[in-house]
């Protein structure tokens, strides 16, 4: 049909009105400089990606203890805002925009990250199964100090002093980074909450961390500029609950109070064998009628299964990852409907400018 939605489709989210539906999912890449630093390599990057609808940022740690990987850039420092003001400047310059993912990695760290060599922090003393990342190597995860019950609040004001660093380092908005086994993703889950007191046993109190910082990072930026990431299915990092659907079902139809930009849900990724007969067993799918906003969906989908989806209504925008890591242009290759740029996996995570900012666009490839 003439009029049906598609990824080239505009969509307004929060109080943007974007180009099209194509969202640069976050991506961490461990090029950052010395002190978690942004610098001009990153807002090279950024800006070859502009004509995204929007980029969310690469994982952004709020304060030294969320760090959880060498080389990822952090939000908490004056010389990170100012790097940060790199990137958002280039982007804009483009006519992109952009919004920081904020991050804390919770258990998924190691001593030697750790300020003073200190234990990791989390909900639990429960150390994951799988190994760290570390400037040696990798290191075994450590079992982690469990919060102490008057060190919570302190958490949610790191949130809030990140979201209003990223306000001074000129971003569009904020995404809140409750997936893939960190920190936040951490309390909602049992399998590693095993808290007594108001933040874990039941549902309601597993989601109270999530949604203080959703109220505290709402309170700087205003509803329509925040988005989540939650991944219902995800089992990254030593992750499992004895209900998700239950759990995230609660926690969905619980965010519909703040009227956010956006959610953002990762799906199980899709291969090439995935056909539009199974949108039905999309994440999204089974969450949208909870969720009254906009949803992102992200999940190693294609050209053709990004469209699907939107015209099928399961989401309104979709987010790439590793096709935008190799294909700087994907918004006008995918409108072409020409060939990608193949990725290489050996330069994903940390490097040079290799693999990071000398992928050729479809324009150099033709001319």
């Amino acid at each position: 049909m003439a009029n049906e939605l598609s990824l080239f489709s505009p969509v307004k989210l929060g109080r943007y009105e974007l180009p099209n539906r194509m969202v640069m999912a976050p991506l961490t890449r461990n090029r950052a400089g010395e002190g978690n630093v942004p610098r001009v390599l990153n807002a090279e990057y950024y800006a070859q990606r502009a004509s995204a609808g929007l980029i969310v940022s690469e994982a952004t740690q709020i304060s030294p203890q969320g760090l959880g990987y060498p080389l990822t850039p952090g939000i908490h420092s004056s010389e990170q805002i100012a790097g940060w003001q790199l990137v958002t400047q280039a982007v804009h310059e483009k006519g992109g925009r952009i919004f920081l993912q904020l991050w804390h990695v919770g258990r998924i760290s190691h001593p030697s990250l750790q300020p003073n060599g200190e234990l990791p922090v989390a909900p639990s003393a429960i150390a994951p199964q799988g190994m760290a990342s570390t400037f040696t190597g990798e290191q075994p995860f450590v079992t982690p100090r469990a919060l102490e019950l008057d060190e919570i609040p302190g958490i949610v004001a790191d949130y809030r002093q990140a979201a209003e660093n990223a306000l001074t380092a000129g971003f569009d908005g904020v995404e809140v980074h409750g997936a893939n086994g960190y920190l936040l993703d951490q309390f909602l889950q049992d399998g590693s909450n095993h808290r007594t007191d108001a933040y874990g046993g039941s549902i309601e109190n597993r989601a109270r961390l999530l949604l203080e910082v959703m109220e505290a990072v709402v309170g700087v930026w205003g509803s329509d500029r925040v988005g989540v990431r939650l991944s219902p299915s995800g089992t990254f990092n030593d992750m499992a609950d004895s209900d998700p659907t239950a759990l995230f079902g609660y926690v969905i139809s619980a965010l519909n109070r703040f009227d956010l930009a956006y959610l953002h849900l990762v799906e199980p990724r899709w291969t090439s064998e995935t056909t539009e007969t199974d949108l039905g067993a999309l994440t999204a799918s089974a969450f949208r009628p909870l969720y009254s906003g906009t949803l992102i969906a992200a999940g190693g989908f294609d050209r053709d299964q990004g469209n699907a989806v939107i015209a099928a209504g399961k989401a309104d925008l979709v987010a790439y990852g590793r096709l935008y890591i190799s294909n700087p242009d994907l918004v006008e290759r995918f409108a072409a409907n020409a060939a990608l740029n193949p990725y290489d996996r050996s330069t994903f995570y940390g490097g040079d400018e290799r693999g990071y900012i000398d992928y050729p666009t479809l324009a150099l490839q033709t001319a």
